[in-house]
């Protein structure tokens, strides 16, 4: 099965939404996210209320529940959220920094 966007679908959110994590809370500024094969990848910008902004690496299992394992991305994971990246700015960036 190809991995697919979720972009323009209502399983994408749009809006900056809360976090809560047990050394701080924030808000899920920018994601990029996608459907796979055998889960849902995605990356996302967070910005904590104490100012700090890292990157989260993270999915969902196909019953669309968040799993605490290490993400792994194919090539066609890796296609498919470089596409959802042209909505994500700030989140480019940051990655832009980390390859360039």
């Amino acid at each position: 099965m190809p991995v697919r966007s979720r972009a323009g679908s209502d399983e994408t959110p749009k809006k900056p939404r809360r976090f809560s994590l047990h050394w701080g809370e924030g808000i899920v500024a920018e994601e990029a996210r996608g459907r796979g094969e055998y889960h849902d990848p995605a990356l996302q910008l967070l910005r904590f209320d104490g100012g700090a902004v890292p990157v989260h690496c993270c999915y969902d299992d196909k019953r669309r529940r968040f799993q605490r394992s290490p993400l792994i991305l194919g090539d066609d994971e890796i296609v498919l959220l470089r596409e959802e990246f042209s909505e994500q700015s700030e989140l480019q960036g940051i990655l832009r920094r980390l390859v360039s």
